[in-house]
């Protein structure tokens, strides 16, 4: 217990002198830094190598931090009260006098926002004066990482410190909603659309080629991996990936039929 805290000291410590740290998530590894600070927010766009019209999803501890910076709406309340923390993120309207840096939304009259399930992540959150805004930890279009030696080889000595929370169990990125009118879909991610339908008790629209670029995730090239990448070779060439797809074989199990 006291190296936990030991470690979340630490992260604070790199946060509060507006450094960059990996922290985890339950979806992938975030890059995180102080979602308050320009001088903060500028070095995660600078280490991802990441085009500053492409905005940050900012994470809270609770609701009633988000209140700072956000209008609560009926909308995300119900969505909050049975999936967050968890693998999703709104998009809501910010407020005129929000503290929250003009990087990480791009000048733009809206923000992403998400309370994430990781235990390790919620204590540093809690620990914090201010939000943090924590997009996935991997130069930008590359796939994300899941695990701090991901973290590391992406990065090496770049950022300060990666605070060690184990494997990410989802490994993909957070589902996007847009929430500042009508309920659409911006994302497809770590929460299943049927299930946020059942809560809103309607058809959310589909919105993910949206030109609006309101939040990450909506560009066209985006997660890919490294390398280039066939389907269906049995052999992959030098430097290249491969994915091959086959029939499986099931074994049917004779039924004896009583009439």
């Amino acid at each position: 217990m006291k190296s936990i805290q030991s470690n979340i000291k630490k992260a604070k410590k790199y946060l509060d002198n507006n450094h960059c740290v990996a922290v985890p998530t339950e979806t992938v590894y975030g890059l995180a830094a102080n979602a308050y600070s320009n001088i903060a927010v500028k070095k995660i766009f600078s280490l991802k190598n990441r085009p500053l019209n492409n905005p940050l999803i900012v994470h809270y501890y609770n609701i009633q931090r988000l209140k700072d910076d956000c209008d609560i709406n009926d909308n995300l309340i119900k969505l909050y009260k049975k999936f967050s923390p968890g693998p999703i993120t709104y998009i809501l309207k910010l407020k005129n006098d929000s503290k929250i840096s003009k990087f990480v939304t791009n000048n733009k009259k809206s923000i992403a926002v998400r309370f994430p399930k990781h235990k390790l992540f919620r204590n540093l959150l809690k620990n914090l004066d201010y939000p943090v805004a924590a997009p996935s930890a991997n130069i930008s279009s590359r796939l994300s990482s899941v695990k701090p030696s991901d973290v590391k080889e992406e990065f090496g000595l770049k950022i300060k410190y990666i605070l060690n929370g184990g494997k990410s169990k989802i490994g993909v990125e957070s589902t996007i909603l847009n929430l500042l009118e009508k309920p659409s879909l911006l994302r497809y991610g770590g929460l299943d659309t049927k299930k946020i339908e059942n809560v809103l008790k309607k058809k959310l629209l589909i919105n993910i080629n949206s030109k609006k670029k309101l939040a990450p995730g909506l560009f066209p090239l985006h997660y890919s991996p490294g390398i280039p990448l066939r389907v269906n070779v049995k052999k992959p060439k030098k430097d290249e990936a491969y994915l091959l797809i086959k029939k499986k074989k099931i074994k049917i199990k004779k039924l004896l039929l009583f009439i």
